[in-house]
């Protein structure tokens, strides 16, 4: 009864070590399908940005989704056949015309462009209609844009009568938040983040704001001002206080997202250190630690500039920003000043997760060698004394003696018993 136990005890264990075997190797297959993810959209990336067509980008796309949908997990060689098969089928077509339809889809990039007078919304004007528009503090026109192309931009801003140097500084595309001023209108670039399958995906926002219009232009994957738009109509009262009181409710909004962000990533950071306490890090955890770090370095890079844009505006000299505004443009440098403090709390708890993963693994490694040289120095006593016995001369002490033989096992199993017990007391063994 006694064996079946045992027996079931070790099937038990081996069922158990096979089932973290098992686990390892999904989230190493997790890993380096993660990283061909990477690799594709790499490939995508270039190749859009040596055609520049939108054609190719859906093209794109729609293979990474089916590639992704379709591919094995144990088999990363699939996600560099689908870059091969993603740019081949848009190499195919990249000659092919676009229906006309797509093609009057994609010809504008108007969210919406709406004029409101004393904060109430009194109608939608199309782009063809901006020229000659009466900027006045009693008046607000609010133009969103939304990927536009060149053109569009630079028929914006001509109708606007913003300046070529400004016009031309929107038409770029940013990595960093920036702002200008350009004495009848400020010009404010934010960078938004978002989170898309654990993968950063970086946008911008560009804001044109002068007294009685806004011009908002988003990129990449930049939130919506929808939301915002509507509830601002819903109070009259808050679009009618100026262009600067929408744009520090857009910043606003842009914080909320921010913050969402960092607890999100707060919740996988706490995870990372309880794994790290329970099992300790191995190489593929080593690797996602490395990515995360990065991540959260690059999510700084691109909010902490943002503290120190919200305070100049908020004591500049500029007759755009009224005095009434002013503390809303400190009240989201601060909220920004507190995310950036959470962020870098995140970096360095991830630091020092990583920093006593490896204090732990020196420490059992350190173990390790003790117990090797503990046992080194307990063998060693035999080895020599057998050794020196081993060679065999006629005239040796005790060698024709009765007792020799006992009396050397004896000395040999005695000196290695004190030895034991000396690295047994001090725990080497």
């Amino acid at each position: 009864m006694h064996d079946n136990q045992e027996g079931v005890d070790r099937q038990k264990l081996e069922r158990l070590k096979e089932m973290h075997e098992a686990q390892d190797r999904i989230k190493e297959a997790e890993y380096e399908l993660e990283q061909a993810h990477e690799q594709l959209q790499q490939a995508v990336d270039e190749f859009t940005e040596a055609h520049g067509s939108e054609e190719l980008d859906d093209i794109i796309d729609e293979n990474i989704e089916k590639s992704f949908e379709e591919g094995n997990s144990d088999d990363t060689g699939d996600a560099q056949t689908a870059i091969s098969a993603a740019i081949a089928e848009a190499e195919a077509d990249a000659g092919k015309e676009v229906p006309v339809a797509k093609k009057a889809k994609k010809e504008t990039g108007l969210v919406a462009s709406v004029e409101y007078v004393h904060g109430k919304k009194r109608e939608h004007i199309p782009l063809s209609k901006l020229a000659g528009y009466k900027k006045d503090s009693s008046r607000l026109l609010w133009v969103g844009l939304k990927d536009p192309t060149e053109e569009e931009l630079l028929k914006v801003c001509r109708d606007l009568s913003i300046i070529d140097e400004a016009a031309q500084e929107i038409i770029q595309q940013h990595r960093k938040p920036k702002i200008i001023d350009y004495g009848n209108y400020i010009q404010l670039v934010a960078v938004t983040i978002t989170r898309e399958n654990k993968k950063l995906v970086f946008g911008e926002m560009q804001m044109i704001f002068g007294v009685g219009f806004v011009l908002t232009v988003r990129r990449g994957g930049a939130m919506t001002n929808s939301s915002l738009r509507e509830r601002m109509e819903s109070c009259p009262e808050l679009i009618a206080r100026g262009s600067d009181f929408v744009v520090a409710e857009i910043l606003d909004v842009f914080v909320d997202s921010f913050a969402a962000l960092a607890s999100r990533l707060e919740v996988e950071v706490n995870q990372v250190e309880q794994k790290m306490m329970l099992r300790g890090f191995r190489e593929t955890d080593i690797r996602k630690l490395y990515k995360q770090r990065r991540d959260l370095l690059r999510i700084r890079t691109s909010i902490t500039p943002m503290v120190e844009i919200c305070r100049k505006i908020a004591v500049m000299n500029s007759p755009i920003i009224e005095p009434d505004s002013r503390s809303y443009f400190t009240v989201v440098s601060d909220r920004i000043a507190r995310i950036d403090e959470q962020i870098n709390a995140l970096h360095e708890a991830l630091a020092f997760a990583f920093e006593a993963s490896l204090m732990i693994g020196q420490s059992h490694q350190t173990d390790i060698t003790k117990k090797l040289a503990a046992w080194a120095a307990i063998l060693a006593v035999p080895t020599a004394i057998a050794g020196i016995y081993g060679m065999n001369f006629k005239f040796m002490p005790e060698l024709e003696w009765q007792y020799g033989y006992p009396l050397a096992l004896g000395l040999m199993g005695g000196i290695c018993g004190f030895l034991y017990y000396k690295f047994k007391k001090a725990d080497w063994l």
